[in-house]
């Protein structure tokens, strides 16, 4: 299994939101949403603060994926 942030990427859209201003709304580094944009591990106090600064809970944020079984 792997996180996943689709749900953050539909959230934003929903809120008519680029990156660029959660970015500038949480406090958080280029670096941290690229990371995310590669689908890579953050931390939880960046998870925190993404969800405080849309005042929306984890699941609008993140989601666990099933890992393809590749054959």
């Amino acid at each position: 299994m792997h996180i996943s942030y689709k749900p953050l990427w539909h959230t934003l859209i929903e809120r008519n939101m680029r990156k660029e201003d959660l970015r500038l709304a949480a406090g958080l580094t280029t670096n941290m949403i690229a990371n995310m944009g590669k689908g890579k591990h953050i931390s939880m106090e960046t998870l925190t603060k993404i969800c405080e600064t849309l005042n929306c809970g984890i699941l609008d944020v993140i989601e666990l994926e099933q890992d393809e079984i590749s054959k």
